[in-house]
């Protein structure tokens, strides 16, 4: 094993990440950044239910509202990062998060479906932002710690964002909630506007020509956001599922606890994931996903679910950092900000899709039925991308134009590895 080598393994790859200038502090505000994200959906389903008196269904439109609008928004401010730069998108967004969280609690519901809509769609995409900069700032050798490190972020964010809102909503009211949350954005916002992380590698041109989107929009990029929307997918149709399992059950109490579980096996699997000396296929991992997914169907009591979801769970969170890893990949620089962003819009729509067609299959049949179409629909995605994959990475190496010219193998190397 070479000194390289030992750098990248175990405990040392993440201390090496944090090493590199500007990643921790980077790595600290985005764990902010996203707690506030993390209570936004929760805190704008009470107020519907709580405070407007409709039901949960009226809740989940103004949810969608939102999630269309990010999904439209992502890669439009991806693109004005590119050309922009951060801190002209971080001063649109702010603006947009602060009118809209500070009168939302005063709205009537069909406007704030309206604005639910434009405040995804102009909506500060802190996710996107941090990977685009971690892919900016860290080098090709590193990032699967890097990526790994801010999975595991994002399921700590989850497990603190969603419990403060409710809580607010709850204890004191759920307008109060709405501008904490707001509060929140602002204070995330203008701390990241001051740290200005880069978005584009130091040795890349800042006046690069934009190119043709069909020269990186290839079928590699497009398998890997594919596979990332099928991890989405596995991930929030689960959630659903588990939820409405135990609760006409009878045990809406332990969703809490199975719910911690679930998120303590995602965390151990980014650990994992980071410190392992290769990177796994993004394929691989989201077809394992959705099979460890399928055993969740024969859960009973809370804790046969809290049982089940653990190998699911350590599948999660390094999914997701495959995911980002393979798109940074695969990303040029002049066009990382609006890659990054559809690379946000794929799990945007991950979301989208999971949630209403899980609560169908819940409806119509049992949470078990939603379980085994999940893990069922992530493994044949997961194999359709695989499969996409390996034919735009054989077009990439013999373009149509040249002949085909027998690969020089030496030895591994970062461009070589599976994504």
């Amino acid at each position: 094993m070479t000194a390289t080598d030992e750098s990248n393994a175990g405990l040392a790859a993440f201390r090496t990440v944090l090493r590199l200038p500007g990643v921790a502090p980077l790595t600290a505000v985005a764990f902010l950044a996203r707690i506030p994200a993390s209570a936004a959906a929760i805190t704008l389903t009470l107020h519907v239910v709580l405070d407007l008196g409709h039901g949960y269904a009226a809740a989940g439109l103004v949810g969608a509202s939102t999630t269309v609008g990010m999904a439209i928004g992502a890669p439009l401010l991806g693109r004005l990062v590119d050309r922009r730069g951060l801190r002209t998108m971080l001063a649109l967004t702010l603006c947009a998060e602060a009118v809209f969280w500070t009168v939302a609690p005063s709205l009537s519901y069909p406007a704030l479906l309206v604005g639910a809509l434009l405040g995804g769609l102009l909506g500060m995409p802190v996710y996107s932002v941090v990977r685009q900069s971690l892919a900016a700032m860290v080098p090709a050798r590193h990032r699967r710690p890097a990526f790994a490190l801010d999975s595991m972020s994002v399921e700590l964010s989850y497990i603190i964002g969603p419990a403060v809102g409710t809580l607010l909503a709850l204890q004191l009211s759920t307008g109060i909630a709405m501008w904490v949350v707001g509060a929140g954005w602002l204070v995330s916002g203008v701390a990241l506007w001051l740290l200005d992380p880069p978005t584009r590698a130091p040795q890349s041109p800042s006046d690069a020509p934009p190119g043709r989107v069909r020269e990186w929009l290839d079928m590699r990029l497009f398998a890997a956001l594919l596979a990332t929307t099928a991890a989405v997918v596995l991930i929030f149709g689960t959630e659903l599922s588990m939820i409405a399992a135990l609760q006409t059950s009878g045990q809406a109490a332990a969703i809490a606890v199975v719910n911690a579980v679930w998120c303590l096996a995602s965390l151990s699997g980014g650990f994992l994931y980071g410190v392992a000396r290769r990177s796994p296929s993004l394929f691989v991992l989201v077809a394992a996903m959705g099979v460890a997914t399928l055993p969740v169907a024969l859960g009973g009591p809370w804790w046969s679910y809290a049982l089940l979801l653990v190998p699911a769970g350590l599948l999660c969170a390094p999914s997701l950092a495959a995911s980002s890893e393979a798109v940074s990949r695969l990303a040029p620089e002049h066009a990382r900000g609006v890659v990054t962003g559809l690379h946000g819009s794929a799990i945007t729509v991950g979301a989208a899709i999971s949630t209403p067609t899980a609560g169908a299959l819940i409806d119509i049949g049992s949470p078990a039925l939603a379980i085994t179409v999940a893990g069922t629909a992530g493994i044949g995605v997961a194999a359709v991308a695989a499969l996409l994959a390996h034919r735009g990475e054989r077009v990439h190496r013999n373009p149509p134009d040249t002949a085909p010219v027998p690969p020089l193998t030496v030895g591994p190397s970062v461009d070589s590895q599976p994504i």
